[in-house]
């Protein structure tokens, strides 16, 4: 039992934060190129992938164009060249990652380690260490908009709120590894933490949440809509001070509806399993990015830049505060709007407008007559890449006792994971309650992907 962390890099990592909030934008470019010049050394010295993308380039160069974009596919083929710690092993990881009694615990002593969901046809291992995690610590503290409960200037660390965590807790996923990392920290917090399966079905989901009454709640924007139904139709009550979204869009409407119901207000936040914390929400409702760890270049479909104000086709990060293993330009899919318009909060981070993942909730025929069941789409993602080990698919409602499952494999390969899919997708649904489920498959086929370069994977049937 330990923890990947660093009392003292924390610090150092806060201070330097505060003293952003009044940096120039010349100063916060200098700190931008400064750590682009740290990461990249630190790549040519550890990384074999990435001294070999870097070759050519003058020592101490850091003009990030001249530099080739990379997907995720191509740096997990390659997963021991990329990262710089020779101990680090695709292999190794994959065996330890294999066991869910790791969930939130260090590997080799030193290491915090999550796996993506596959959004984007391939899931990923991400690998952070204590320099890592001081950052995203501090930009998880630090970086909030002001809240106007009062009760936050009794308790603003949130020390003794009751949180609840409801999402996919049944693999090393970010969210739930930084949840499980909490309590090993602050032993003294463990019954104030709670995390709950959005696998589960509704009823007893909203059973142990009522159990549990939590003051804070931490969810997806469809989880949360839900519950919000939940607690309007008056089978659920919560009594939140504040409620956390993230990895999903959250729509203007899906906002004001949740707060409606729930009565507290949404705190949106922007990550990723390659960086945990990219952006957080101002009281003027803009999506600030951590440009001072980070950089997001927004593309078009040739990786060529888009202007200020203009929708990207995709979009290049860099990391600038992991050094063990390197994200240079490296394509994450999302569409997004990048403003440099200054902010009325004052912040000097650019902010941004992302277009995420927009997967519908399912509305499905039930077991009993006139009853209808809700489907999460995070949650069939989930079953279908856990249980059924297909990553790229989409799901159409054809009505609501049908689903129409695309996948691009064909021959033996398509009929077997089609197969596993069909079955993973009528049990779930009938745990959930729906009546049996019609699961037509459709292989051989491209997923449809927006414009974002995202999957767009659950549809809901088209009124």
């Amino acid at each position: 039992m330990g923890t990947v962390f660093d009392p003292f890099r924390l610090a150092c990592a806060c201070a330097e934060m505060r003293a952003v909030e009044l940096a120039t934008p010349q100063a916060l470019a200098q700190m931008q190129q400064r750590r682009l010049s740290q990461l990249l050394s630190a790549a040519r010295s550890g990384s074999r992938l990435y001294r070999e993308r870097l070759a050519g380039l003058p020592e101490g160069a850091s003009v990030l164009a001249d530099i080739e974009p990379v997907g995720r596919e191509q740096l997990m083929e390659r997963f021991d060249d990329w990262v710089c710690d020779p101990a680090l092993s695709l292999a190794g990881l994959q065996a330890w990652l294999a066991d869910p009694s790791n969930i939130g615990e260090p590997y080799l002593g030193r290491y915090l380690v999550w796996e993506s969901s596959g959004t984007s046809g391939s899931p990923g291992i991400f690998v952070q260490d204590a320099q890592t995690m001081a950052v995203y610590d501090a930009l998880e503290a630090l970086r909030r908009p002001q809240s106007s409960n009062p009760w936050r200037l009794w308790d603003p660390l949130y020390l003794t709120e009751r949180v609840a965590f409801v999402g996919a807790t049944d693999g090393h996923f970010a969210s739930f590894v930084t949840m499980q990392r909490m309590p090993q920290l602050q032993p003294w917090l463990a019954p104030l933490i709670h995390s709950f399966s959005i696998l589960q079905p509704l009823d007893q989901l909203v059973a142990s949440l009522q159990a549990f009454a939590p003051t804070v709640l931490a969810t997806y924007p469809t989880a949360a809509s839900l519950l919000a139904e939940e607690v309007l139709a008056g089978r659920l009550q919560l009594k939140l001070r504040e409620l956390w979204t993230g990895g999903e869009t959250l729509s203007r409407a899906a906002r004001e509806r949740i707060e409606q119901a729930l009565g507290c207000k949404v705190r949106n936040s922007y990550g990723a399993s390659e960086f945990l914390a990219m952006g957080w929400e101002c009281a003027h409702g803009h999506m600030h990015l951590n440009t001072d760890w980070l950089l997001l270049e927004p593309v078009d479909e040739r990786m060529k830049p888009v202007p200020p104000g203009e929708a990207s086709h995709s979009m290049l990060l860099t990391n600038l505060a992991n050094t063990v293993q390197p994200l240079i330009r490296y394509e994450m899919g999302d569409q997004v709007t990048l403003h440099e318009t200054p902010c009325p909060c004052g912040s000097p981070l650019p902010w941004v407008e992302v277009l995420g993942r927009r997967d519908d909730i399912l509305r499905m025929q039930g077991k009993s007559p006139g009853a209808s069941v809700a489907l999460l789409p995070l949650a069939l993602s989930t079953v279908l890449e856990d249980d059924a080990g297909v990553f790229d698919f989409q799901i159409r409602q054809r009505d609501d006792r049908t689903l129409v499952l695309r996948l691009p494999d064909q021959g033996e390969d398509g009929k077997l994971a089609l197969k596993r899919a069909r079955a993973v997708l009528k049990s779930y649904a009938s745990q959930q309650g729906a009546a049996p489920l019609r699961v037509v498959g459709e292989l051989g086929l491209e997923v449809p992907r927006g414009r974002s370069g995202k999957a767009c994977r659950i549809q809901a049937q088209k009124p």
